[in-house]
């Protein structure tokens, strides 16, 4: 049925195209929300020197900085107003999720609908601008202790300069929180990772150029480079076969009665799992937890024979413990959020209030018993799939010395984010398809009668 339903949709997508008018307009008002956020990552923070950011940036591109500036488009390494990005509001975002699950009142304004995620939402954005203003005062404290060849970052430090970066900061997640939320509503959807995925792949260009460049001084040879595309190419594949599998569970409804002279029928479908259904936010929230305490030192100056400096040395992005904690923590977090956005308790509820059932499995606890069994064995499958793709790239990165936009976490960002916008727009084709053929039998029905 869903094979089907998809060639269906491909082979109606281009003619139907032609007359979707309001896909177009979805289409159009996201490209320009999304230029706009590219503008905004090429207007500096003001009482800056670029020149001594771009060279901390190239002294630490392998740290936290590097990963931040992969996510925000290259505004980090530029110090714009955009360099917080659009990560303060996922991570209060995941706060908000763990909270409904531990703290009753937030449960309860889970189970209210729509006011209820109203609610959610707008003490998301509180939690947004609390996390987005300390985190903007880090940044302003850490760029007055910042200094190069070419003099201090700050040309004037102080209060004046700290406030002014804060407002500028926190003002401009918010902002790019209010524009992933006009993406989602009036765009195609998926607003945030549409922010993201955008920054991303304005800089893969320069990223593969400066692959060739490698190359072309014999950094490494032709045969390497080769094996760099092939193993690029290799990744995406992989990506999308994995994000794209998943166990359908058959699930069969009560029998009902079409029509006098017709026998009751039943009714089968299939409750889908898919493979990995955290997404993309271990990688995110492993990297930034690995990556923060060498930040920190990094902005600190700590001497050379300090034993923090060892433990970040020791720690380092391509060194064998850190490789290890970054595999525990990306299994962990995948099982973390998959237990927040999956239930099984309440689907096993859900199919016993509507009458459906599994076949051969008792509705009840055993049906949430023999959901949450398949979904483990998904999620651990999940899990090794995620570990794989984003440390195996990354280490050859690293070791490399190639862009960071060719690691695993950015590819797996990008063909995510385009197998969800795939499927927004053949959904928006098949509703003005649908809606399309509802009118034309109104027509009929007004000239028959």
């Amino acid at each position: 049925m869903a094979s089907d339903m998809e060639q269906f949709a491909s082979s109606m997508s281009f003619s139907v195209f032609r007359k979707a008018k309001d896909l177009k307009k979805r289409i159009l008002f996201t490209l320009a929300a999304l230029i706009i956020c590219r503008l905004g990552t090429y207007v500096p923070l003001p009482g800056i020197n670029p020149g001594v950011i771009a060279e901390f940036l190239k002294q630490n591109s392998v740290g936290i900085m590097g990963f931040l500036d992969m996510f925000s488009g290259g505004a980090v390494g530029r110090m714009t107003m955009f360099s917080l990005g659009i990560i303060p509001y996922i991570s209060a975002s995941i706060i908000m999720q763990l909270m409904t699950s531990v703290f009753p009142y937030f449960e309860a304004l889970k189970k209210e609908g729509e006011i209820g995620r109203k609610k959610i939402g707008l003490y998301t954005r509180y939690a947004t601008i609390m996390m987005a203003t300390v985190q903007a005062f880090g940044v302003a404290a850490g760029l007055e202790h910042l200094s190069g060849q070419a003099g201090p970052a700050v040309t004037i430090p102080g209060w004046f300069f700290r406030l002014m970066t804060v407002l500028t900061l926190t003002g401009s997640t918010m902002f790019l929180v209010w524009v992933g939320d006009q993406i989602t509503s009036r765009g195609i959807g998926n607003g945030t990772s549409m922010i993201i995925y955008a920054g991303i792949v304005a800089n893969l260009p320069s990223a593969i150029f400066k692959t060739f460049e490698l190359g072309r001084q014999e950094t490494f040879s032709l045969f390497i480079l080769f094996l760099i595309l092939a193993g690029v190419i290799g990744v995406i594949y992989y990506v999308v076969f994995m994000e794209r599998a998943q166990r359908r569970i058959p699930v069969q409804y009560p029998k009902r009665q079409v029509s006098v002279n017709m026998p009751a029928v039943a009714q089968n479908t299939h409750l889908p799992l898919k493979l990995n259904s955290a997404g993309v936010i271990p990688p995110i929230f492993a990297s930034s937890l690995l990556l923060f305490p060498a930040t920190i030192i990094a902005f600190v100056n700590v001497a050379e024979d300090s034993w923090l400096r060892y433990f970040t040395n020791f720690f380092a992005h391509d060194q064998l413990p850190y490789i290890i904690c970054f595999i525990g923590l990306i299994i962990f977090f995948t099982f973390f959020y998959t237990a927040l956005m999956f239930n099984p308790e309440e689907t096993a509820e859900n199919l016993r209030k509507s009458g459906s059932y599994i076949p051969g499995v008792r509705p009840g606890k055993q049906t949430a018993d023999f959901i949450d069994y398949m979904l483990t064995r998904l999620t651990t499958v999940g899990a090794l799939y995620l570990a794989s793709v984003c440390v195996i790239p990354e280490f050859i990165v690293m070791k490399m010395s190639l862009p960071f936009y060719l690691g695993g976490t950015s590819i797996l960002i990008v063909v995510s984010v385009t197998i969800d916008t795939i499927s927004q727009v053949q959904s928006h084709l098949m509703v003005h398809q649908y809606e399309g053929l509802i009118r034309k039998s109104k027509m009929g029905k007004k000239g028959k009668f």
